[in-house]
């Protein structure tokens, strides 16, 4: 069946319910056999980033999967890696609801979700149920309650708890549904937090022997000297990846649509070029030496495309698959591939 008449039923609904119905139908095909048959799986396109080698350029966004419940029904959708989370130390509820709202007329979604999420163990758990191999990455924030000042040890506790797990792990400090979050992208403050992550990932490495690298996720409301003072930090921590962008606060092109001033973080295509232009502003200050994942507003492969051609090594979707479904992955993986060819 296709995407295209399944859609109108969905966003009939509220969305986060919606969420919560389309988990429900992958789920029940995958558990009788049947969900690879309505996707299509895409070539093999290998590249080795962060020293891991994924099977394809294309990987699902941290936010859609929380808790790491769905990862094997996921898996079947073709993605070349999954990233859960984000997930926090203690579980939380999150913001009030309704905290999720789709602007169509945009192909946007603006989200206060909040960090909602059963907590790092509830994760761990299901991750350890889950059947899947391939690469998984695990998205980690803090909690709403911690004050900003001891955020780190939020996310030191995160990293060593989900480290055993995960393929990588990527640092959360740009939602902006967490009171001063983005705080930690200050250039002080970014370098307290990533040199004491990589001292604690360096001891986890020796303990485990293992490397589990290491990635930020940034804000795309950045200008571009901030953009070159987060390289710096970057390039001189030595964390592995940068993951560009999260949603953006910005509401140019859709204050006039229903929703379109709901408070949140904005997704979708309205975030598209600026999530782009900071890849751009990244590639030129980052030199080569950090690897650059690109998200934000992929929403056909010729979107992914541009976010290769901007610098990216990788490229993860999470909107897009609400307004265009499953077939974006191949689209992306397809068009990415003739790219490189």
């Amino acid at each position: 069946m296709s995407y295209s008449l399944i859609r109108p039923l969905l966003f009939a609904l509220d969305a986060e319910r919606a969420h919560g119905l389309t988990f429900g139908v992958l789920e029940t095909l995958h558990s009788f056999g049947f969900l690879r048959a309505f996707t299509h799986q895409p070539e093999p396109s290998p590249v080795t980033v962060m020293g891991i080698e994924f099977p394809n350029p294309v990987g699902l966004a941290a936010g859609l999967d929380k808790n790491g419940e769905h990862i094997d029904a996921l898996a079947e959708l073709g993605f070349g890696f999954l990233e859960i989370g984000t997930v926090t130390p203690r579980p939380q509820p999150g913001n009030p609801k309704p905290r999720l709202f789709r602007l169509p007329e945009a192909e946007g979604i603006i989200n206060r979700m909040g960090f909602n999420n059963a907590g790092v163990d509830a994760l761990i758990e299901n991750v350890q149920r889950a059947q899947y191999k391939g690469v998984l990455g695990i998205n980690i924030g803090k909690n709403a309650d911690t004050p900003i000042e001891k955020a780190t040890n939020d996310y030191l506790i995160g990293l060593e708890k989900v480290y055993e797990y995960a393929s990588y792990v990527t640092v959360n400090i740009s939602s902006p549904n967490t009171k001063n979050l983005r705080q930690l992208q200050q250039a002080d403050e970014l370098a307290h937090l990533l040199d004491a992550l990589k001292a604690k990932q360096l001891a986890l490495a020796n303990r485990d022997g293992r490397y589990v690298p290491l990635a930020l996720k940034i804000a795309p409301d950045l200008d571009a000297h901030q953009v070159e003072d987060i390289a710096e930090r970057l390039i001189n921590s030595g964390i592995d990846a940068v993951i560009a962008t999260n949603t953006t606060l910005a509401r140019t092109g859709v204050e006039h649509l229903k929703h379109g001033k709901e408070t949140g973080g904005l997704s979708g295509a309205p975030v598209r070029s600026k999530s782009t232009h900071v890849i751009r502003d990244l590639t030129e200050a980052l030199h080569g030496k950090v690897p650059i994942i690109g998200a934000g507003g992929i929403l056909a492969g010729e979107h992914a495309v541009e976010k290769m051609r901007a610098g990216a090594s990788l490229v993860q979707v999470y909107s897009g698959l609400i307004y265009r479904g499953p077939h974006l992955v191949a689209d992306c993986v397809e068009a990415i591939a003739a790219l490189r060819d």
